[in-house]
């Protein structure tokens, strides 16, 4: 083995606490310095308390709120995107087929939608709008997010 190699043992080495208790230990340190101890620390006090000692409460306080706003401003895009007040030239269907459901009082994503409960029918019946411009009107909505309703049922 070899010599002088290993560092000093100090049989009564001193350890000090932040909150004012002390005990002796063996250790290579002379005296050793803690932030908590048993006499402090919450789990066996039973005191309901966060230990900090390095602000990593806060950082994780400040990414926690950080994710709320950003999921808040997410769900107000989304609400805002599939607002039924959208206007309807957003769905660039074309000049003629705006101007056909213009004529019919149709202006905004919800009027279009209220129609199209009633049935493929209701929607066919105005005039300048055929089979062609409803497929694009459908691939329209569900291309910007919206769901679109299904026919009334006819009970019979």
């Amino acid at each position: 083995m070899k010599k002088d190699i290993h560092p000093t043992y100090f049989p009564e080495a001193v350890v000090t606490c932040a909150c004012g208790n002390s005990w002796t230990t063996g250790s290579t340190q002379e005296a050793i310095r803690t932030d908590i101890c048993s006499n402090c620390h919450p789990f066996y006090t039973g005191e309901q308390r966060i230990v900090d000692t390095e602000g990593q409460v806060d950082r994780f306080m400040k990414k926690l709120q950080a994710r709320e706003s950003h999921i808040a401003d997410q769900k107000a895009q989304d609400d805002e995107r599939l607002s039924p007040t959208r206007p309807i030239a957003e769905l660039e269907l074309g000049s003629r087929v705006e101007k056909a459901l213009e004529e019919a009082g149709i202006t905004e994503v919800g009027h279009a939608m209220e129609k199209l409960e009633l049935g493929d029918a209701a929607i066919l019946e105005i005039k300048g709008f055929g089979r062609k411009s409803l497929a694009d009107l459908k691939k329209g909505l569900r291309r910007l997010g919206y769901e679109l309703p299904e026919p009334e049922a006819i009970s019979t």
